[in-house]
C-alpha cells in the first residue's frame, strides 16, 4: 500500500490515514510518500513498517547504522532523520503531549525546542550503559522493534567508542540471557549477566562500583554507585540537568527540599550544598544501588530514605522544593496528591517520557499547581526518546 505520511506521533510513527483507516508508520517522515507493509493491526489501527519511499522529505539522511531500517535493529526509531529533525519532531510530541493530554496552554509552550546536548560525537557514540539480548546458542544481539527476535550486530552507533570497541559481541554468553556492559570508570567496563532480561544481575568483570564525576561552574561532584545502579546514559545529561533544575528552583539559604526517585542523589547533591547548612534536604530511593546515602555523606544538611516514594511521600510533611525524577510511567495521582499537601513554592520535574509528564501535570493542576517553565533536552539522539525539565508553581 501506499500512503503519504502526516504529523509525527508518540512512540517514534508517523500517523497516514487512508479510507478512514489509521496507520502508525515507522521509519517515515512527515510528507513522505511511502509504500507500506502491516506489521501489527489492531481493532481500531494498525502500525506499519515504511519499507520503500517514493517520494522524500527533505529532512531524510542515510541512516549512519547498517542495522538501522524495517525489519532490523528495533533500537533506533529516528536514524533516517537528520539531528536537528529529529529534534523537531520530539519537540512536536512534546507539544501535543502536554497540550492534548496535560491541558496546558498551547500559548507557553510556543517555540519550544528539544535542545542539543553536548557532545563530541553528535548524535552517535553517547550511550554509555548497554544491554544486549543472548539467543539460545549464547550470541548477544538487539531485539527488533516489539519482537523476541533477535539482530546480531558487530557494533552499536550510539554506544560509546570503548563499548564498540569491547569484545562484548564476540564472545559465547551461552545460559545467559542477558549481557550487559557500563563505561563510566576511566580505565575499565563493567560487565554483567542475566538469566532473564528482568532477572537480578550478576556481576561478570570490571568494577563492581562504578564512578560518575559531575562537574558544572559553583558543583562539583564524583558519584559511586553500583554496576547496576540508575544513572543517565548521555555523559553530558547529569550536569545539565542538575544546572537546569537549580535555575529553575532558585533555592535558599535555609530552606527544605526533597529529591524523589533520587537514584544517586544528584539533584539532592546540589540542593544541599544551595540551601546551606540550616537547610535540610531529604532523598527518597528505593533502589540500594544507587548508594544514595554514601553519596551524600558529605553533606551534613541532608539525608536519605530508601524505600517507595509513594509510600514515603505523604508522611515527610510539608517542603519548600521537590525535585522528582520519575521513571517512565510517572509519578502517579499518589505522589501528586503527596506533593499537594505538602504545599512546595516550588517543584521541578525531570521526565523522560512526555506522556507521563503530561498526565502529572493534569493532576498537579488540580492540586493547585501550574507549569511556569520548560526546557527540554534530546538525551537520546537517534531515537525516540528526550528528556524534559519542567517548573510547576502554585496557582496565587
Amino acid at each position: 500500500m501506499i500512503v503519504t505520511v502526516g504529523d509525527v506521533a508518540a512512540g517514534g510513527h508517523c500517523v497516514a490515514r487512508v479510507d478512514g483507516e489509521v496507520y502508525f508508520v515507522r521509519h517515515a517522515l512527515p510528507g513522505e510518500t511511502v509504500r507500506i507493509e502491516v506489521t501489527d493491526r489492531k481493532k481500531r489501527f494498525a502500525f506499519a513498517d515504511a519499507v520503500e519511499v517514493m517520494e522524500a522529505s527533505p529532512d531524510r539522511v542515510e541512516p549512519p547504522c547498517a542495522f538501522a531500517g524495517p525489519g532490523k535493529c528495533g533500537g533506533c526509531d529516528f536514524q533516517h532523520a537528520a539531528p536537528e529533525a529529529q529534534r523537531r519532531l520530539k519537540a512536536k510530541v512534546l507539544f501535543d503531549q502536554l497540550t492534548r493530554i496535560g491541558g496546558i496552554d498551547p500559548a507557553l509552550l510556543e517555540g519550544v525546542e528539544v535542545e542539543e546536548l553536548p557532545w563530541e560525537e553528535g548524535a552517535l557514540g553517547w550511550r554509555t550503559r548497554m544491554q544486549y539480548a543472548v539467543d539460545a546458542s549464547g550470541r548477544p544481539g538487539l531485539r527488533k522493534h516489539k519482537s523476541h527476535d533477535l539482530v546480531h550486530i558487530d557494533r552499536c552507533a550510539i554506544a560509546t567508542e570503548r563499548i564498540r570497541e569491547s569484545d562484548l559481541l564476540e564472545k559465547d554468553w551461552d545460559g545467559m540471557g542477558a549481557v550487559g556492559v557500563v563505561d563510566a570508570d576511566e580505565d575499565r567496563l563493567a560487565v554483567y549477566t542475566q538469566l532473564r532480561r528482568t532477572a537480578r544481575p550478576h556481576h561478570k568483570s570490571g568494577p563492581k562500583l562504578v564512578h560518575q564525576k559531575v562537574e558544572g561552574q559553583e558543583y562539583e561532584h564524583v558519584f559511586e554507585i553500583g554496576f547496576d545502579g540508575f544513572w543517565q546514559v548521555h555523559p553530558a545529561a547529569a550536569p545539565t540537568f542538575i544546572a537546569c533544575a537549580l535555575e529553575f528552583l532558585e533555592p535558599r539559604e535555609g530552606e527544605s527540599a526533597w529529591d524523589l526517585y533520587a537514584g544517586a542523589g544528584l539533584f539532592a547533591s546540589g540542593l544541599a550544598a544551595a540551601v546551606g547548612e540550616t537547610g535540610r534536604v531529604v532523598a527518597v530511593e528505593n533502589s540500594p544501588a544507587s548508594r544514595t546515602a554514601a553519596n551524600l555523606a558529605e553533606w551534613k544538611n541532608a539525608g536519605a530514605i530508601e524505600g517507595d516514594v509513594a509510600a514515603i511521600a505523604p508522611d515527610l510533611g510539608s517542603v519548600d522544593l521537590v525535585v522528582l525524577d520519575p521513571p517512565r510511567s510517572g509519578a502517579g495521582p499518589e505522589v501528586v496528591l503527596a506533593l499537594g499537601e505538602a504545599r512546595p513554592r516550588a517543584i521541578c520535574y525531570v521526565a523522560c517520557d512526555a506522556g507521563a509528564l503530561a498526565r502529572d501535570a493534569s493532576d498537579l493542576a488540580i492540586e493547585g499547581y501550574e507549569l511556569k517553565r520548560l526546557r527540554a533536552f534530546d538525551a537520546f539522539p537517534m531515537t525516540q526518546h528526550f528528556e524534559t525539565v519542567a517548573l510547576f508553581e502554585p496557582v496565587d
